[in-house]
């Protein structure tokens, strides 16, 4: 119920050039009542006959997409029917994105209690193993846009063609597990909607070896690959080979590795080479490293020539989840992280997680704090999921790390879709920057890892999420053990209150003098808001 079936299915038929058939609309149209009319003569129990009815009828069918009631599978002749009759597609949505889209329809009869978030938890709970049961593919819907979901329901059934009849279909055992992936299984793509400056994610193994996929997202003749000290002994000859063998010629800039090298300086040295092999306007530029390498690349790009086109191959986990999707480019200020730069896109996005493999462990838990934030803000059921499988992220476990990383960047995507250049709903991303980045600046950048930052950051958005009475102690205490548990500080250094406040006043997202925070209200909800300093004052001396 609410999980967007009727939409999904009508924009998957198409995709599929199918006919697409809603099983209460077809119970609507055999009978001429509305489905609340039914419910209101014949009960429940006569609604699920007629459902019972069309189910059996409509599985009979071939080239059709078919979307059903939330409740067809409780009866066992459907969820047979179902299983045996076609390929079943289940799009999990969490109960508070659930009565956040059913909120205000009357037309749902079993809503119309005076508890609805309870009645739909007591669903959830009845019908959750029986979906399981009978899905062939399960798909998190979160706050995707209907194309992403699209392709992400191409994806697994191009995947399902293609696998063993063994393992091509196998059930999640629990609603927590990651969907099923295999170790080569076939690249993940997703697209960032932005108009004429959309472009695809590409997420899998071994794609810096793959020429048909770097050489289709590279335009242009000559390249210019920009890396550092430290990932170019691993990966630079290895994309040179590819793109060689795509036909590119390649020039690489190598840089000094570390945050602190985020400087004017690093980003001349890169027009030097531009300028000095005579790179014209077509040469596209590729970012292969992390976030600092990926924020330069781009801020040159954008500038170069007043543009020219680059491609994000982001080789750390923070980068793949989240600083290579949005446009965001930039270098550091000794005053501020981040303050000078440029919102541009870039024409793709290629994460080889085969990269993970080299990550030192401290830049995984890095990367972890990223994750763990785009649950915590806007999906709920992907905060659980994280917790629950925290253990498997921390071991690296290919299946665990490609669904992170996959929904990771759905929810930024979407956000970004939304909000391209951050007037608005996309300051929700730097939940626990605004305190991560004054740690940053405030010990010098480089000695504290940006997703350390974060990770601690998070520690103290919570706690002024408790104060001000936004999230209950439960919550709070869930989100420091998640961000322990993956490695990452939970104590702010002590800089004095001054300190921490002359460093938070150097944020963009402020206006008019006043710090803006991003706090939870509840878990899983942002709210964009200043604080009263005496409050932000008690969170600033309990956190050190």
């Amino acid at each position: 119920m609410g999980a967007g079936k009727t939409t999904v299915g009508r924009a998957l038929a198409k995709k599929l050039n199918k006919r697409f058939i809603d099983s209460d609309h077809e119970i609507e149209a055999r009978t001429g009542a509305s489905i609340p009319l039914i419910f209101e003569i014949e009960g429940e129990a006569g609604f699920r006959q007629r459902e019972a009815e069309v189910i059996r009828d409509m599985t009979a069918q071939q080239g059709i997409v078919l979307a059903t009631g939330g409740g067809a599978i409780l009866r066992a002749e459907n969820r047979e029917y179902l299983k045996t009759r076609g390929t079943v597609i289940y799009l999990r949505a969490s109960v508070s994105n659930i009565l956040q889209r059913t909120s205000h329809d009357k037309n749902r009869p079993l809503l119309q209690t005076a508890d609805p978030r309870k009645k739909l938890e007591e669903m959830a709970q009845e019908r959750e193993p029986y979906y399981c049961e009978v899905a062939d593919i399960v798909v998190e819907t979160g706050r995707p846009n209907v194309q992403s979901l699209v392709h992400a329901i191409l994806d697994q059934l191009q995947r399902a063609l293609s696998a063993p009849p063994d393992v091509a279909f196998a059930n999640p055992a629990s609603p927590l597990e990651p969907i099923m992936t295999t170790p080569q299984a076939a690249p993940i793509n997703l697209q960032v909607d932005l108009g004429d400056r959309s472009y695809p994610i590409v997420i899998g193994q071994s794609l810096l070896s793959d020429a048909d996929v770097v050489g289709k997202h590279v335009s242009g003749q000559r390249v210019a690959v920009v890396t550092n000290t430290t990932v170019a002994p691993l990966y630079l000859d290895q994309i040179t080979r590819t793109l060689t063998a795509a036909g590119k010629q390649v020039t690489p800039i190598i840089l000094p590795d570390g945050e602190e090298e985020k400087t004017w300086a690093n980003l001349m040295r890169i027009f030097d080479v531009l300028l000095a092999e005579k790179c014209d306007r077509k040469t596209t530029l590729i970012a292969l490293g992390g976030g600092v390498i990926g924020d330069m690349t781009g801020f040159a790009a954008a500038t170069y020539m007043r543009g020219v086109p680059f491609v994000q191959v982001p080789t750390t986990l923070l980068a793949q989840v989240d600083s290579s999707v949005g446009g965001k480019t930039g270098i550091n200020h000794p005053l501020g992280k981040n303050m000078i730069g440029a919102f541009y896109q870039p024409q793709a996005v290629i994460a080889d997680t085969a990269t993970l493999g080299t990550l030192p462990a401290r830049e995984l838990s890095a990367g972890l704090a990223e994750v763990i934030k785009h649950g915590a803000i806007t999906d709920a059921a992907f905060f659980d999921w994280i917790e629950a499988n925290i253990g498997k992220l921390m071991a690296r476990d290919a299946a665990a790390l490609a669904h992170a990383i996959q929904r990771s960047c759905e929810i930024k995507a979407d956000v970004v879709r939304q909000d391209e250049r951050e007037g608005g709903l996309r300051a929700i991303l730097n939940f626990g920057h605004t305190f991560g980045h004054a740690i940053e600046a405030g010990m010098g950048y480089g000695k504290w890892l940006h997703g350390e930052a974060v990770g601690c950051g998070m520690v103290m958005a919570a706690d002024l999420s408790q104060r001000l009475g936004y999230i209950d102690a439960v919550a709070k205490a869930r989100i420091v053990a998640l961000v322990e548990a993956a490695g990452l500080p939970v104590v702010a250094p002590n800089l004095g209150v001054e300190r921490w406040l002359e460093l938070m006043q150097v944020d963009k997202k402020n206006e008019g003098g006043q710090i803006k925070f991003i706090l939870l209200r509840p878990l899983g909800t942002p709210v964009i808001t200043t604080v009263a300093p005496e409050v932000l004052a008690a969170t600033l001396q309990a956190c050190v």
